[in-house]
């Protein structure tokens, strides 16, 4: 069984009879994939590897970068450059055309960030990324003593302005836009719930519970977290990728053979989800496309 059906609407979502395929396995802990639209590839983060790796339908699995400081989230910008967090280092950088890489943010009034976890671009070239603690803990980064008092939500925008959004999560991580970018979905891993911000110019409101991970059988916990280009909204769960409707109804979930952390859209018609599942990488077949990452 592939998918678990919680409402009809899910099958015009995923079919039944969809195939989850085992793309490369024998990883550390995969996270953090994203779909390069013209180079045709995903590239993916192997945290305790400290590893980033590419798969291409020709070459299978190769090396994009090791070290690299034990990344995690990765997406691009609208100019098509990887912007990346890493655990390591606590910072959030942008790899050049030419493969020189950048810091883009680092410390929050004069203290080191915790270790950036996941990240969002929106349309005006602003950057949204999430600083939970992980990366300073044994295996996933390196452990030290924490600078900041809380795990907060930032936006760099695209002045270079480093805005502190919200610091009221236990553990904040995947986050994602509305279609219309008037709404931030952002999901906090202890509570297991995902929580929803009104977006005001470079600020956010709100805050209130939006859904609840749970019902199903597995040990992980809300990770990565995207949207389609209906405005459902896919978020990791126990058991694999939980899908919502736009009205936060649990539609399904996307049943996944080990505990998932990741996944992206990809291939030209943005229907494959390239899935980051602990020591593997899986691909599925989808109904809906998901979102173009930069055009």
């Amino acid at each position: 069984m592939t998918i678990d059906v919680r409402d009809p609407r899910f099958t015009s979502i995923v079919r039944k009879d969809a195939v989850m395929e085992q793309l490369g396995t024998g990883f550390d802990f995969t996270e953090g994939p994203v779909w390069h639209p013209y180079e045709k590839h995903v590239i993916f983060s192997d945290m305790p590897g400290d590893h980033m790796r590419k798969w291409t339908a020709g070459e299978g699995i190769t090396t994009f970068r090791k070290p690299c400081f034990k990344a995690n989230g990765n997406t691009y910008d609208r100019q098509g450059r990887l912007v990346t967090c890493e655990h390591a280092s606590s910072r959030v950088t942008r790899t050049e055309a030419d493969g020189t890489i950048v810091t883009l943010a680092s410390h929050w009034q004069g203290k080191e960030l915790n270790s950036p976890n996941d990240i969002v671009v929106r349309s005006d070239g602003g950057i949204f990324f999430s600083d939970p603690d992980f990366g300073r803990r044994p295996y996933f980064g390196i452990p030290r003593e924490k600078d900041l008092p809380f795990q907060g939500v930032y936006h760099l925008t695209a002045g270079g302005e480093l805005l502190l959004l919200v610091d009221d999560f236990a553990q904040p991580n995947g986050l994602c836009f509305s279609l219309d970018e008037k709404t931030l979905y952002i999901n906090d891993t202890p509570r297991r719930h995902i929580r929803i911000f009104s977006v005001d110019g470079d600020r956010i409101r709100g805050g209130e519970v939006w859904a609840e991970l749970g019902g199903v059988e597995g040990e992980r916990t809300p990770d990565g977290m995207k949207i389609d280009t209906e405005g459902n909204v896919y978020c990791v769960g126990p058991g694999g990728i939980h899908v919502f409707s736009p009205a936060a109804e649990r539609l399904g979930v996307i049943l996944v053979p080990e505990n998932t952390a990741n996944f992206c859209w990809g291939e030209d018609d943005l229907k494959s989800l390239f899935i980051t599942a602990s020591k593997s990488l899986y691909r599925i077949r989808v109904e809906v496309p998901g979102l173009a990452t930069f055009s």
